[in-house]
């Protein structure tokens, strides 16, 4: 074979030529792996969210949740377009009862807390209970009654 390069000396057949990485895979091709990339993890993040979606919904049965399944596992990009057009206010609507049933519980939790006493509870309670009785402050049956009543609650 001529080597289309006279400048060199003629290679070997054992001799391992030295490639260049950088100029097999050019910027924008690099650039498009990264566009191509982020796309999948987007669509796999709408998915997982759709999915989600479908299997809390309590308006739809068994059967309709199934087909909303198949149909995205079977087309899943057009799947996934018509859950979005059809369902986008019905998706907005549950996440927002979502929202304010977990703030309404995390609302309760703090009254509930704030209402024993700030920390500590029944537990903090019975302390300065006994440190009353043990200064003399109240009487051993004041304390029982005191000590029943931060169980109780």
């Amino acid at each position: 074979m001529i080597d289309p390069r006279p400048d060199r000396p003629a290679a070997d057949d054992g001799e391992c030529k030295a490639m260049v990485l950088a100029a097999d895979y050019p910027f924008l091709d690099v650039l498009w792996t990264m566009i191509i990339f982020f796309a999948w993890v987007v669509w796999i993040w709408i998915m997982i969210v759709i999915l989600t979606d479908v299997f809390r919904r309590r308006d739809i049965s068994g059967w309709g949740k199934a087909g909303w399944i198949v149909f995205l596992i079977i087309l899943p990009f057009l799947g996934v377009l018509v859950y979005l057009i059809a369902q986008h206010d019905g998706m907005t609507d549950r996440a927002a009862e979502r929202a304010a049933q977990t703030q309404g519980q995390m609302d309760d939790y703090v009254r509930s807390v704030a209402a024993s006493g700030g920390g500590g509870g029944a537990a903090s309670e019975i302390e300065r209970a006994k440190g009353l009785l043990d200064s003399g402050a109240i009487t051993q049956s004041e304390f029982e009654t005191i000590k029943t009543k931060a169980l109780a609650t």
